[in-house]
């Protein structure tokens, strides 16, 4: 059975840091793709940051210089970084899990951005 577990989200001020983290069972985690996306209220999910297994990383162009991508394989676990927090970076983040025609999601961490 798969699983993707994320955390770390919370209510956070602006310009302050979160880091969430994605915890992965079930899958050969270094082989997959691994992504962040986040969907705020009455918005379409957007690709955050995406992570390849060979370590290449993508990020939106709102996120770039803010927020970092990592992935430690032996932990089975990928980690969004997120620095300088704006109110618009509030959202649910989900991961995601991608190799060939396979493809899993987390149930998702809110994340909140106000003063």
């Amino acid at each position: 059975q798969v699983q993707l577990v994320e955390s770390g989200g919370g209510l956070v001020q602006p310009g302050g840091s979160l880091r969430l983290s994605c915890a992965a069972s079930g899958i050969i985690f270094s082989i997959y793709g691994m992504d962040w996306y986040r969907q705020a209220p009455g918005k379409q999910r957007e690709l955050v940051a995406a992570l390849t297994s060979g370590g290449r990383s993508n990020y939106v162009d709102s996120v770039k210089g803010r927020f970092t991508i990592s992935r430690d394989n032996a932990k089975n676990t990928v980690y969004l970084q997120m620095n300088n927090l704006k109110p618009e970076d509030t959202a649910v983040y989900y991961c995601n899990a991608v190799w060939m025609g396979y493809d899993y999601w987390g149930q998702g961490t809110q994340v909140t951005v106000s003063s």
